[in-house]
């Protein structure tokens, strides 16, 4: 049974508890019709009982629009007697976990129609690990493809390089890792752009890119050949290269080698630079601890800004070349500082000069 409404004096406390206030509204419980106006304007937000006439489409997407590339797998990629898995159409590819190297093969293999369409490849984080007597990690065959995209994931372990693009033209390699190959960490064909890679303890050179190539923000280490190399008409810049065997970065001619780090490289043989060709800038860069700081065999070379450190040879220079002042502050006899100010140490004013130290 419903209780009678209480009278509305009796709601709230007594004159002798709580004064009234006249400027205060009286409070009211919700009429009846306030009540079914609020639950009506519920029920028509909840749309039509009724739908529309005509058939009921889906106003969902399909997995290629949530997901429109192809999965690297036995069924959209199939490998063959050298491969594990195979991509023989353009298009962008990527990885749903790691792969395991068998003897004998490529861990992905690329064969498009030469200058056809583009090969994007996303590997997603994963890793492709090569085991003993395996081939390349990935691969392109195919002789003059271009357009070939790897990018975010490791090779490492494998028989041949760890990603091996030289067929290929105009690529793009960024975010990979590629660590103890038998081969090249990276192999890239010309006008490559290899960005934001690491290639550590690869038998031959870590990075390897051909002419009129970009190599930038890389690190490379511990390799048995170079740390990077790169052909005539290309740009190195902002890179590390130390411990290799090799040069820590060896280019050829018409390059640009700006704001590199190289520390430790050579093993009797090796420069931290090394220019073999003439057309070179050489700007900006530090190299310490190696067989040789700066090396640059010919002529017509520009040499400015760098600094070199406790290598056997700090600077070995053919003559015919342009640089800055090589000045020698290996003992700057120079007083401590403790200050806001200090005198200049450097012992050159030249904006160009190049330092020992």
């Amino acid at each position: 049974m419903l209780k009678p409404l209480t009278p509305a004096a009796t709601l709230g406390p007594t004159p002798m508890t709580r004064k009234h206030n006249p400027f205060r509204s009286p409070r009211r419980l919700p009429s009846l019709a306030a009540f079914a106006l609020v639950t009506t304007a519920g029920v028509a937000f909840a749309g039509p009982l009724n739908p529309p006439a005509g058939p009921v489409t889906s106003t969902y997407k399909t997995l290629t629009e949530v997901e429109p590339r192809t999965a690297i797998n036995a069924t959209n990629t199939p490998g063959d007697a050298d491969t594990i898995y195979k991509i023989t159409q353009p298009g962008s590819y990527y990885l749903t976990g790691n792969i395991t190297g068998v003897a004998a093969k490529h861990g992905i293999e690329i064969a498009v129609v030469p200058l056809g369409p583009s090969v994007t490849i996303d590997l997603m984080g994963y890793e492709l690990a090569g085991v003993a007597g395996s081939l390349d990690g990935i691969a392109v065959t195919v002789g003059s493809t271009r357009n070939v995209a790897v990018r975010n994931g490791t090779a490492r372990a494998w028989g041949g390089d760890g990603v091996d693009v030289i067929n290929s033209s105009n690529n793009l390699l960024d975010g990979l890792r590629v660590e103890g190959n038998g081969g090249l960490g990276i192999s890239a064909g010309t006008a490559s752009t290899v960005t934001g890679c690491t290639a550590s303890s690869n038998t031959g050179d870590g990075i390897f890119a051909q002419f009129g190539s970009t190599v930038t923000g890389c690190t490379a280490f511990t390799n048995t050949g170079d740390g990077i190399f790169a052909g005539s008409g290309s740009t190195v810049t902002g890179c590390t290269a130390f411990s290799n065997t090799g040069d820590g970065i060896q280019v050829v001619s018409d390059c640009r080698v700006t704001d590199n780090t190289c520390d430790s490289n050579g093993a009797g043989d090796g420069a931290g630079i090394h220019a073999t060709g003439s057309d070179n800038r050489i700007e900006g860069n530090n190299c310490t601890d190696a067989d040789r700081g700066i090396d640059v065999d010919n002529t017509g070379n520009i040499i400015i800004r760098n600094t070199c450190s406790s290598n056997a040879i700090d600077w070995t220079i053919a003559a015919n070349n342009v640089f800055g002042p090589i000045i020698d502050r290996r003992a700057p006899a120079s007083p401590a500082v403790s200050g806001f100010t200090a005198a200049s140490t450097l012992g050159s004013t030249d904006p160009n000069a190049n330092f020992t130290y």
